[in-house]
């Protein structure tokens, strides 16, 4: 771990961001151009005072995990992204195959969509990055480690992870979940991480192993879906998909239909949101 070098490299990456690169207003008393160490932190997920130190070269040397935490509030590309886990005494994350990191454009698109559930997720649904109203409406999902981090593993793993969609859907979204696992499975083989995920489940679910044996196959995302809170109802949202056709993430979208009930949830979910966050 070269400290003061990795230092230099954290505040030099701070302050050329702006305010607006990572979706923050700018505000009138704002002495410098750069964010602040605690915003920075703020959208890593970590202590202040830990940022503090580590631009100080004195902090303990940060796990892989802070570590691309780091480099997505930064918003670097992948040649930055690896020069940081080499000064913290890492090795650069392989570049092959599925990738958890989120590119600067991605993480820019996502910043304008403050009114709107959205998340960047992997081919095999594990979520990466959150808008507020997603983490709202779906719960914090990026501190998710393991098998778990999967949307199809914790929906056979964990059954409060069901409890986003009406039980009158579950049987549909457990199949649509396995049938689009084996699309990935298919591309990527048995000692992939898909073919990890694939493996457990046949071990640990029966409903699983029933499902996985009827070779259903999906790719895409249903454009619509229900959702449900507990404060707000049932919603029935619209699902826009966009690909990044490099890492094969997906930026899923949900939007209500104007003048409809639908909408009116959501804005609700909005300001509830809000005011957990204000807490």
């Amino acid at each position: 771990m070269d400290r003061p070098e990795l230092a230099a490299f954290l505040r030099a990456r701070r302050e050329a961001l702006r305010p607006e690169d990572v979706g923050l207003p700018r505000g009138p008393r704002r002495r410098t151009s750069g964010l602040r160490r605690e915003e920075v932190a703020a959208l890593a997920g970590m202590s202040t005072d830990y940022l503090n130190r580590l631009e100080q070269a004195r902090g303990s040397q940060p796990s892989d995990q802070m570590l691309s935490a780091l480099a997505r509030a930064l918003r670097l590309d992948a040649a930055e992204r690896d020069h940081l886990f080499r000064l913290a005494g890492h090795p650069a994350p392989e570049r092959l195959g599925v990738s958890d990191h989120v590119s600067p454009g991605m993480l820019r698109i996502l910043d304008r969509l403050v009114d709107s559930p959205a998340q960047v997720m992997s081919e095999l649904g594990e979520v990466l990055v959150q808008t507020p109203l997603a983490r709202s409406l779906f719960g914090d999902r990026t501190r998710i480690a393991g098998l778990g981090r999967s949307t199809v593993h914790a929906w056979f793993s964990d059954p409060v992870s069901r409890e986003v969609y009406p039980e009158d859907d579950h049987d549909e979204r457990g199949a649509t979940f396995v049938a689009q696992l084996r699309s990935v499975y298919a591309r990527s083989g048995r000692s992939s991480r898909a073919g990890e995920i694939v493996g457990d489940l046949l071990a640990r679910s029966p409903e699983f192993a029933t499902l996985w044996a009827r070779q259903d196959v999906a790719e895409k995302h249903p454009l619509s879906k229900r959702l449900q809170h507990p404060e707000v109802g049932i919603m029935t949202l619209d699902c826009q998909t966009l690909l990044d056709t490099e890492t094969q993430q997906r930026l899923l979208v949900f939007t209500a239909r104007p003048g409809t009930t639908d909408a009116e949830k959501l804005a609700l979910l909005a300001v509830i949101g809000t005011q957990a966050l204000s807490r």
